[in-house]
């Protein structure tokens, strides 16, 4: 199966998909279904691996599952509780069935959408056994990387890596999370200490994901960088939005990135030590298209 690169010996940086959930719905996935339940019906599976395939036509050299809300904690206050493994196993499939055995397929584990102590009710206990349990079945399924993202609050993170680490030992782990103002998540975890903490857990890669688009996201990068230059060469991941939502157009969010616009965060960041590069929300395989051929030279 298809490995992570050594990002220290890569001629250019690998091409990782764009968003999952606002293709869904530009596919057809009704407004108000979780990605997740839609993919467990026939017409969704296939609306996912069509997603994949088009990321992947477009340059996409890694594809994150469908499975982003599907830890167990998440899916109990859905329409699907209790079938985190079931959603999972169909996810790889998906994203399998498009990438064959030459893209890496990740594993998408976002975040629980509750509230560690002590903002919230939960412990890290309950956070790391929920994505052990996630880590179990994505490895079952088959994925080559485990992918955390979309984390706003560091501690959360580091308590999924645990997990992760727990639930597959052995497959590289990649987390990236979303940074706002003044280098900080939106708990306010700068992005040097949460850098460094990820790397004392054995990740294999560290990165901004999400946020206000492509180019506030430009700002952490060379944190990032020098964080995975002085752990001895991880992967640096830049994967933003495509620009801030401004509407709804036949029930589909509207983001303002252009394809130009795109290739050109594509080529500043890789300029910046970015090894992975892709787009989130709004991030149609359009834009893929453009930051592939923005590092082909």
């Amino acid at each position: 199966m298809p490995t992570l690169p050594d990002p220290t010996t890569q001629a250019r940086p690998l091409i990782a998909d764009g968003a999952m959930g606002t293709a869904l719905f530009a596919a057809g996935m009704p407004v108000g279904e979780a990605p997740e339940a839609w993919l467990l019906t026939p017409e969704g599976a296939a609306a996912v691996t069509e997603v994949h395939r088009g990321h992947i036509a477009a340059g996409s050299q890694l594809i994150l599952t469908s499975t982003f809300g599907a830890n167990p904690l998440r899916l109990e206050g859905s329409e699907i509780p209790g079938r985190s493994d079931e959603v999972c196993r169909a996810a790889v499939a998906a994203a399998r069935a498009a990438a064959g055995d030459s893209v890496i397929v990740a594993a998408s584990m976002g975040p629980t959408g509750g509230l560690l102590v002590p903002y919230g009710p939960l412990d890290p206990g309950e956070i790391r056994a929920t994505y052990a349990a996630q880590a179990a079945s994505m490895a079952a399924a088959g994925v080559d990387v485990l992918w955390i993202e979309t984390m706003m609050d560091l501690n959360e993170a580091l308590a999924a890596v645990d997990g992760a680490h727990e639930g597959a030992p052995g497959l590289p782990i990649v987390t990236t999370l979303v940074f706002a103002a003044r280098n900080r998540t939106m708990f306010g975890n700068p992005a040097e200490s949460a850098a460094a903490a990820l790397v004392e857990r054995g990740v294999a890669g560290i990165g901004a994901n999400c946020g206000d688009g492509w180019a506030p996201v430009e700002a952490v990068i060379p944190i990032l960088a020098s964080a995975a230059r002085a752990a001895g060469g991880i992967h640096v991941v830049a994967k933003a939005n495509a620009g801030i939502p401004y509407g709804t157009i036949d029930g589909t969010t509207t983001y303002p990135g252009t394809p130009d616009e795109a290739a050109a965060y594509a080529r500043r960041v890789r300029d910046m030590g970015a090894t992975i590069i892709g787009g989130c929300c709004g991030t149609t395989s359009v834009h893929i298209a453009a930051i592939a051929e923005a590092l082909a030279g």
